[in-house]
């Protein structure tokens, strides 16, 4: 069962992939490269240079879900720059390649581990970047849906009715803000870890979960800022109405397992968007692919090939060193542990 468990998941995001470009290629008939070549020129200079910095955002956000989770271990001493590097590389690599808590896992594995942090370490790091992650997209999520229940009806078609409803969704979002404030209450009380079979999830330190509400909205809201600067001014539905889409096409992305989401985020944010010219919504996911995904990858393959390179020179030359030892994080179970004591912290690096 196991082995057979390895398989499924690919599987699912192969035929997610095969589905959804069946339906886009239906969504985008008639189009052709010469009026995709035309919208891209039409965005004007300016607005790629604000998609561009929104990328900055949304990746800069992403470091500090690193930071957090190192502040929440007690861990001192790893510098900024190898935490974005790192950070960069992780979510770059797991964008595109799909299975993204594999992927995330075993680059910062290999990265953390010569600063010192044992394995057990990086899992709850992990962890908690991927909780942080999770608890941004239920608080954006929540308030879009809270705010402006009636934008889920932009997917019908895609989605039940009963979830398209304006009062569905609104109980939707409500539940979702209901989740974030228990949290919030529970760090802020210090309530005891909650436990479900194996799972531990130990809430924070408030200072941790404030960074965390904030960190995760941004990341998310930089990575929306690329599609709604590369849309045309006119016609453009607003901000709100971009970020909801997006919010919905990535949690579909996530779900279907297709590395990169590949055809299911372009499927749902095309479809979700009827009141501008396809060819200007196809162009605006295109910038985003390149500026979120692409140029990143590639980024990231250059800052692991030269890692690795660097890595297994000292190795050669017989300087490589056995790190100094961070002390253990309290992992009693699988999940997100509660914060080292308040002892001294021997620096790594």
């Amino acid at each position: 069962m196991k082995k057979l468990r390895e398989f499924i998941w690919p599987l699912i995001g192969l035929a997610a992939v095969v589905v959804s470009i069946y339906l886009l290629w239906h969504q985008l008939q008639g189009l052709s490269i010469a009026d995709v070549e035309a919208s891209l020129k039409a965005i004007p200079p300016h607005r790629y240079a604000l998609a561009a910095l929104s990328t900055l955002v949304a990746y800069g956000a992403l470091a500090w879900y690193d930071r957090i989770a190192l502040i929440h271990l007690g861990v001192k001493g790893i510098s900024w720059l190898f935490v974005s590097l790192c950070s960069f590389t992780t979510y770059a690599l797991s964008h595109n390649i799909g299975a993204s808590v594999f992927s995330g896992a075993l680059v910062r594995y290999r990265a953390y581990t010569s600063k010192g942090l044992s394995a057990a370490q990086v899992a709850v790091l992990v962890a908690l970047c991927s909780f942080t992650f999770g608890l941004g997209t239920m608080l954006l999520g929540g308030l879009v849906l809270t705010l402006q229940p009636d934008l889920l009806a932009r997917l019908t078609g895609i989605l039940p009715a009963v979830m398209t409803n304006p009062a569905t969704a609104r109980i939707l979002g409500a539940g979702l803000l209901g989740v974030v404030a228990l949290y919030v209450i529970g760090s802020v009380l210090h309530l005891k870890p909650l436990t479900i079979r194996s799972f531990k999830l130990a809430y924070p330190r408030p200072n941790v979960m404030l960074r965390q509400l904030i960190a995760a909205p941004l990341e998310l809201l930089g990575a929306a800022g690329i599609i709604y600067f590369a849309l045309p001014e006119a016609g453009n539905p607003g901000f709100l109405v971009v970020l909801a889409v997006f919010l919905a096409s990535f949690s579909a992305a996530l779900a279907s397992h297709a590395p990169g989401g590949l055809g299911v985020f372009e499927l749902v944010f095309i479809t979700a968007m009827p009141d501008l010219p396809k060819v200007d919504v196809l162009a605006a996911v295109l910038i985003f692919r390149l500026f979120y995904l692409l140029l990143p990858f590639a980024m990231a393959i250059v800052v692991v090939l030269l890692f690795e390179r660097g890595r297994l020179a000292a190795a050669i030359r017989g300087k490589a060193q056995v790190p100094p030892a961070v002390p253990a994080a309290p992992v009693d179970g699988p999940g997100i542990k509660p914060d080292l004591p308040a002892e001294p912290v021997r620096k790594v690096g």
